[in-house]
């Protein structure tokens, strides 16, 4: 049986990961504020006409660069940050020799549901665990 996803997570694997992914995931709303303040401070530069080297232009290219980095953690993963606003994330699982996603939000305290690949949120189900 071939599988969509060359890593799958076990639910103790999932639930390790949750600090470093907080971590990413504020990392990741950081920059994503720092890129929409750069765009609006660009914008009328742009639009102007003025040159745009610069501290402005240099912080914001690096915040792009720090925002690739953090998403190619999760791309070199294999874990789908599926909403950043809600810090949404699906781990690719295996359950009873099927492809599944670990689903967690974020705010909840631990890795406590799962949907098959093609459900997304609305068909989440409680993990049973014992």
């Amino acid at each position: 049986m071939s599988h969509q996803f060359p890593k799958h997570y076990t639910h103790d694997e999932a639930q390790a990961l949750l600090p470093q992914i907080r971590e990413w995931l504020t990392q990741l709303r950081a920059a994503q504020s720092a890129m929409e303040k750069g765009e609006r401070k660009l914008r009328p530069i742009i639009a102007d006409g003025q040159d745009t080297g610069g501290a402005t232009v240099n912080g914001y290219f690096q915040t792009v660069a720090d925002l690739r980095d953090v998403l190619a953690e999760f791309a070199r993963r294999a874990i789908m940050l599926q909403d950043l606003h809600r810090g949404l994330i699906d781990f690719p699982a295996l359950m009873g020799g099927r492809e599944v996603f670990l689903c967690w939000e974020d705010g909840e305290e631990a890795v406590e549901f799962w949907h098959d690949l093609d459900a997304g949120y609305a068909g989440r189900e409680r993990i049973r665990t014992g």
